[in-house]
């Protein structure tokens, strides 16, 4: 998932599909964006609802074990500091160092000084709002937890994974709901660098990695048959139908009609997110369960500095795309030059970072 992620930010700073720091010129042509737009959108559907996901499967043990006042504490550690560091010191040095264009208030001392007195940094968490949004959710779990405590923490029930039907239910009802927060906040926008747009689905696949975790049926749903023929529908007939729901919507509207509002576009968007989404996730724990699921040195290296690479990569990308706007212009070629050094100079940096005291037990 964090590949994805460096590759979705590589993605969106030569496609301008999105929103980044910085965008290479020249913009490409309608036609040279339908890859980028159907690629995005596949990982916009499920890899940061996955990463909810997974962080809820762990938080529930973590939470048995702390306690409701020591998983707070711990999640404030390991996640407000870090998304603390990026709003503090990353967000403005990008926009300093690396944009010197944006120095709107004249020189540095007196920009950052504006930045921290006008409330500007409460909403620059830029890629850490998962960080932000995480922690949000972890302190309000703590707070059921002890206002609600389990019956019992010692054992984990074992309960019989999600049915095909239960499966199709959830992602309607999340395209349903995504459509209805659309109506008033559609993608594209944001409260405090938090696009409400995807919470939906953010919310519940959190919800269901904590019953997951608590009735021990994730392993039995990963390994299923339902979980990778989902996956392969997924990615063979996402991509088509998106396709063909572009193509239909846009025929005689702009593209913000599918962005929200009382569109059938924007209901199609959001049914197809849900379904392509879930599906691609169950595609991909189908994948890791049945052949990835081993340890190794090398694994173990990468898994450890994953949350370095997700903290540290945005200055690298940016720094890097400034760089490389010498080069001959092939927008796709780019993109992978981009999201490989940008990986593996972040890779370099998380692992750096981890031999600092101190900031190894956040990074």
């Amino acid at each position: 998932m964090i590949v994805f992620v460096v590759n979705m930010h590589a993605c969106v700073t030569y496609s301008h599909v999105g929103d980044w720091y910085m965008m290479a010129d020249p913009e490409p042509t309608l036609a040279a964006k339908v890859p980028f737009i159907v690629w995005q959108g596949m990982l916009q559907s499920f890899f940061m609802g996955l990463l909810f996901f997974v962080s809820a499967y762990f938080a529930a043990g973590s939470l048995a074990r702390r306690g409701p006042g020591g998983f707070a504490r711990e999640r404030l550690v390991r996640l407000g500091l870090p998304a603390l560091f990026y709003m503090l010191v990353i967000h403005p040095f990008i926009l300093l160092g690396l944009n010197p264009w944006r120095h709107d208030f004249g020189p540095p001392a007196a920009f950052y000084a504006h930045y921290l007195t006008s409330g500007r940094f409460l909403g620059s968490s830029g890629p850490l709002w998962f960080a932000v949004a995480l922690l949000l959710f972890s302190v309000v779990l703590a707070a059921w937890t002890r206002l609600r405590p389990p019956a019992s923490r010692a054992t984990v029930s074992e309960g019989a994974p999600p049915s095909a039907s239960m499966l199709f239910g959830f992602a309607l009802a999340l395209g349903l709901g995504s459509f209805v927060v659309r109506l008033v906040q559609p993608i594209g926008t944001n409260i405090l660098n938090l696009q409400l747009c995807f919470f939906v689905q953010y919310i519940a696949w959190f919800v269901a990695g904590l019953h997951a975790a608590r009735h021990g049926w994730l392993v039995a749903l990963a390994t299923s048959v339902r979980a990778r023929r989902a996956g392969w529908l997924a990615l063979i007939g996402g991509a088509v139908a998106l396709l063909v729901l572009l193509g239909l919507g846009a025929r005689h509207a702009p593209p913000e009609i599918f962005f929200g509002g009382a569109h059938w576009q924007a209901f199609g968007l959001a049914l197809w997110e849900q379904l392509t989404g879930l599906g691609l996730a169950l595609g991909a724990l189908t994948l890791f369960a049945r052949h990835f699921n081993t340890d190794s040195r090398a694994l173990r290296w990468l898994a450890d500095r994953s949350f370095g690479v997700y903290v540290l990569h945005a200055p690298v990308l940016v720094a890097l795309a400034m760089a490389f706007r010498s080069l001959p212009y092939y927008l796709y070629g780019l993109v992978v030059l981009l999201t490989v050094t940008g990986l593996v100079i972040s890779f370099a940096l998380a692992d750096g970072a981890r031999r600092i005291p101190g900031l190894r037990a956040i990074l």
